[in-house]
């Protein structure tokens, strides 16, 4: 063994298996190829014969007047339960039904104006039987998603999103890997069309991820702007000893100067002070004289978000709140950092 190797494997020993970190990389590297081999069939596919399928989908679940059904046996269950959650989260009402659960009372949760989605690579899993019979009796819409058109479920459906044959990545060509990332992927291609075609807005979004720091920062900045008797304000041609009194006062180291008719005018900063604190008719001066006239301003229906890349990429800690070109409301990155955005 070279001196290199020697040092590798002092590092690195081989496992009880037998094999080394490299031959993990390896295997991961592989494994992952593999899955993005099936996702580029998957994309082939959509743009040859399978986008028409896909639009049906979608026309299908948005024009449902209930919820969209997701149902899946083992691995294809665990992926329809995720695409049920993602559905649910991004303006599609969704939920999961387990097949064999379905047969024991659970049907019950299906009614005529949902739209069932069901996954089967096969087409042929015995426990979606109850589920395929139900929704042909009851009149329910019903989507496939799986590899054989021709399966049971394929002949059944009202639309069949037909996945393309890939290879597993599981080297024995079992374990469900690549066909499950197909499955997923496709879910979520669903998800996002259904978004976009309703005009889903990140405001809605926000109201059902409400916790977190996501949750947070999908706020808006009216929720947590200073406003009213809170604002440093002072008109032009105030004089600078009662504009830093106002500053004093109101503790946000700066003062906002509107015009007569209330429009900004413009800010005196902490900064500007310093930079002519030395100056012997600084208190006589008029406010105008020291103020910065174009200072930044956001909306009050800004994300949080996007306030906090502001305040960053620009070194500022505070910005005015502006409607109709009146100031409305001051957030401070204190104020961000209280909300959980930051």
């Amino acid at each position: 063994m070279a001196p290199a190797d020697t040092a590798l494997a002092a590092r690195h020993p081989i496992d009880a298996a037998g094999n080394s970190p490299s031959a993990a990389v390896a295997s991961a590297l592989r494994t992952i190829e593999t899955e993005r081999d099936g996702l580029a069939c998957l994309m082939d596919s959509i743009g040859n014969g399978l986008g028409d399928a896909f639009t049906a989908a979608v026309s299908r679940i948005a024009r449902a007047q209930g919820r969209a059904i997701l149902t899946g046996m083992g691995k294809s269950g665990h992926i329809g339960r995720k695409i049920a959650a993602t559905l649910a989260s991004t303006g599609t009402p969704a939920l999961y039904v387990h097949p064999a659960e379905a047969s024991h009372g659970d049907l019950g949760m299906i009614q005529p104006e949902d739209v069932v989605v069901a996954l089967s690579w096969s087409g042929e899993t015995t426990e979606l039987a109850d589920i395929i019979g139900y929704a042909r009796r009851y009149r329910v819409g019903l989507i496939a998603i799986t590899a054989n058109a021709g399966s049971t479920l394929g002949r059944e459906a009202d639309v069949c999103l037909t996945l393309p044959k890939a290879r597993e990545a599981c080297p024995n060509g079992l374990a469900p890997t690549t066909s499950t990332a197909m499955q997923l992927a496709l879910g979520d291609a669903l998800a996002i069309a259904l978004l976009e075609a309703r005009g889903f807005s990140a405001r809605e979004f926000g109201i059902y991820h409400p916790g977190g720091r996501l949750g947070a920062s999908l706020r808006q900045v009216r929720e947590v702007m200073h406003s009213g008797s809170q604002l440093p304000v002072v008109a032009r041609g105030t004089s600078m000893r009662a504009a830093i009194a106002e500053i004093d006062a109101k503790g946000f180291g700066s003062v906002l100067v509107v015009e007569t008719d209330g429009r900004l005018a413009g800010i005196v900063t902490d900064g500007d002070l310093r930079r002519n604190v030395f100056r012997s008719d600084l208190d006589s001066l008029a406010v105008e004289a020291l103020m910065s006239g174009k200072p930044r301003t956001i909306a009050p229906e800004t994300l949080l978000a996007k306030a906090l890349e502001i305040q960053e990429s620009m070194k500022i800690t505070a910005l005015i709140v502006v409607e109709n070109e009146r100031p409305v409301g001051l957030v401070h990155y204190h104020d961000l950092l209280r909300s959980g955005v930051a």
